[in-house]
């Protein structure tokens, strides 16, 4: 069993990375594989709504940091943690840019997976970038793995998350309910719902 973590902060050992590796340490404890990439401080392609990945599987911008999500996910991955820094009360764009090409490219290898979102800010704007980067998965059919609290955490200069002793519990708990629902749901052998056929209403006719 594997999680994938997108560390989507351009610090590689900032305090989203450390939250998110409280979480992975966890995980590992529930002997649970997992791997975290961060998204580093170069541009980050967006979504240009080619099309191409619905012919080919795949986004037609390959740049590396795009392949590793898209490698980790077709070689198998159980479950998925999305972290970000706060800016201006919502998530890293170049960390939005990257999930939309990966949701619209991947959507379908990633139904059914236990998925959650962690947030570290110096002061507010959390709950805002919580709730938009759980969005993502609200609309793939992935169960939200939820935590003692909202998964967040705080601190302004690196290092500062862990003396967040609240949040660093929360960042535990998370990782024990991911581990506790991959094992539980077990989709490889269980399967999923059936789904119906998708419907589509334009507000537009």
């Amino acid at each position: 069993m594997k999680v994938l973590l997108i560390n989507g902060s351009p610090k590689g050992n900032g305090n989203t990375f450390q939250a998110l590796s409280e979480v992975a340490r966890t995980l590992n404890a529930e002997d649970i594989e997992t791997e975290i990439v961060s998204i580093g401080k170069q541009a980050v392609q967006g979504c240009v709504a080619c099309g191409w990945c619905g012919r080919m599987g795949k986004c037609t911008y390959n740049d590396d940091l795009y392949y590793k999500v898209w490698r980790a996910v077709k070689d198998g991955i159980d479950g998925l943690v999305v972290g970000s820094p706060v800016y201006y009360g919502g998530p890293n764009g170049s960390l939005c840019a990257l999930l939309d090409r990966v949701f619209y490219s991947l959507g379908q290898q990633l139904q059914y997976k236990p998925a959650a979102s962690v947030v570290v800010c110096r002061r507010g704007g959390a709950s805002a970038a919580f709730d938009r980067l759980n969005k993502y998965f609200t609309m793939m059919n992935m169960p939200v793995v939820s935590s003692q609290y909202w998964n967040m955490a705080y601190g302004q200069t690196p290092g500062q998350v862990k003396q967040d002793e609240e949040g660093m519990q929360t960042m535990r708990t998370l990782g024990r309910n991911m581990a506790w629902m991959i094992k539980k749901l077990n989709v490889a052998e269980d399967g999923h719902p059936q789904k119906e056929q998708s419907v589509w209403t334009n507000f537009i006719r």
